[in-house]
């Protein structure tokens, strides 16, 4: 289990990007992380995975996330952080030497998916296809806790429809996903749980399992908690129905 425990994050400048964030999930869920620009999503993950300092506690299987074990999480980033001049097929063996429970299958059964071409250097493939990277990946390291940070940049919608079914068929029962997307209608379908963070203060939290008892959609849900106004774009578009004097 992964436990944050009054996580806070403030940037130079004394932005608050993260506030008293209280969080926790086990394996085997799939995890959608939504909120708006700027809300803290990528700063969360990033301090989960210790690339950023922070105040309070976070925790796996009651550990400090160290050397030790941080082989259990994985990260796939819309920042890229492959290996450029490497080919795809270099991609895998590096991960097969450093990674022991590399998924060498899972990983050419995706490239193969995605019709990525292994041995052409990475940096002269598309954005959708370095992204495409970036999950593969992420999801064949071996890790129990796969974090995606928006990867779905670049994919047109059709390989997204059929990658979200690919992903529910292969991903294992101790495997969590955590991700964080703005595709909110397109992942509902997906997701097991959703956890709504804005201006770095977790607001909602709850199953799908949930919102299905309540009759709500997770579309639905969002707007409630953000307060969405129906009629903004009525009353905006009015201001532009008269003439100037």
């Amino acid at each position: 289990m992964v436990e944050l425990k009054a996580v806070n994050k403030r940037y130079s400048g004394h932005v608050d990007a993260l506030k008293d964030v209280n969080l926790s999930f086990g394996q085997g869920e799939i995890i959608g992380l939504f909120g708006e620009n700027g809300a803290g999503k990528t700063t969360l993950m990033k301090c989960i995975l210790g690339l950023l300092g922070y105040q309070g506690e976070i925790l796996l299987d009651g550990e400090a996330i160290t050397r030790k074990n941080i082989d259990r999480l994985s990260f796939g980033t819309c920042e890229l952080s492959f290996f450029p001049k490497m080919t795809v097929k270099e991609h895998a063996e590096f991960y097969e030497a450093h990674f022991p429970k590399f998924r060498k299958t899972r990983f050419f059964g995706l490239a193969e998916f995605f019709e990525l071409p292994l041995n052409r250097a990475v940096k002269t493939f598309s954005a959708g296809q370095k992204s495409q990277v970036e999950v593969i990946l992420a999801l064949s390291q071996g890790a129990d806790y796969i974090f995606l940070d928006e990867p779905f940049v670049g994919h047109d919608i059709f390989n997204r429809e059929d990658f979200y079914k690919l992903l529910l068929g292969i991903l294992e029962p101790t495997e969590t996903v955590f991700l964080s997307t703005h595709l909110i209608e397109e992942v509902e379908g997906l997701v097991s749980r959703a956890v709504m963070i804005h201006k770095g203060t977790i607001i909602g939290d709850v199953t799908t399992e949930e919102l299905e008892e309540q009759g709500k959609t997770l579309v639905d849900y969002v707007k409630e908690l953000y307060g969405y106004k129906a009629d903004r774009v009525s009353k905006s578009l009015s201001q532009f129905g008269g003439t100037d004097e």
